[in-house]
């Protein structure tokens, strides 16, 4: 029988929708403000496709070592990146929490599906009260899957036996969107609370 028996559910990405994740926000302090350096370090070592790797379950130990092989004097910086992950949290999106809570009250079902390295989840799970709202959670780490590959989110519906009919998803990348709505999902591209608010009032789950 299907969990959500009808009724229209709320499925989040993480990461820029309610929490404000940055690397910068670390490596601006290694880098003494020297924003060119650290901006060359992200975009040549610590890469984006890099942490990917980590977000579909490969450990950090592993990716930290390869990348010292690679850019042995950079050690202390790639290192910076499991040790002070902490560090990278700015905290939480503008308003966009309060939305959360405002379905919550409502009683509007809540999900989440994230990119998420597995051993940095648990950490952010401690720290943000509001991931406990949520009905159910697929991190990316632990399923070995990454959006937008189709698969994570067929894996997703099926385990907590949600309709995409009924499912309205919530992300601030708009290829991932774009994956959710190409298997029947409502899609809404996050780009800030307000624009959110006004969606979600205008699919009725919102007071105005």
């Amino acid at each position: 029988m299907n969990s959500t028996n009808g009724r229209h559910v709320v499925v989040f990405d993480l990461g820029g929708v309610l929490v404000d994740w940055d690397p910068r926000n670390l490596y601006r302090k290694l880098f003494a403000g020297d924003d060119g350096a650290m901006e060359h370090f992200l975009a040549n070592v610590c890469t984006q496709s890099w942490n990917e790797e980590q977000d579909a379950g490969r450990s950090f130990a592993e990716a930290c070592a390869l990348l010292k092989v690679a850019h042995p004097d950079k050690s202390p910086l790639i290192d910076a990146w499991i040790e002070r992950h902490h560090e990278m949290f700015a905290g939480t999106i503008h308003g966009s929490v309060e939305i959360l809570a405002e379905l919550r009250t409502r009683g509007v079902p809540l999900y989440a599906l994230s990119n998420w390295s597995a051993e940095t989840f648990p950490a952010a799970r401690a720290r943000f009260e509001f991931l406990e709202w949520f009905r159910g959670i697929l991190i990316s780490g632990d399923v070995k899957l990454l959006k937008p590959d189709s698969r994570i989110y067929k894996h997703f519906l099926e385990t907590f036996a949600i309709d995409p009919a009924h499912a309205i998803y919530i992300d601030d990348r708009r290829n991932n969107v774009d994956a959710a709505t190409a298997l029947g999902m409502h899609g809404i591209v996050f780009t800030d609370s307000a624009a959110l608010r006004a969606e979600l009032v205008r699919l009725g789950l919102l007071a105005k």
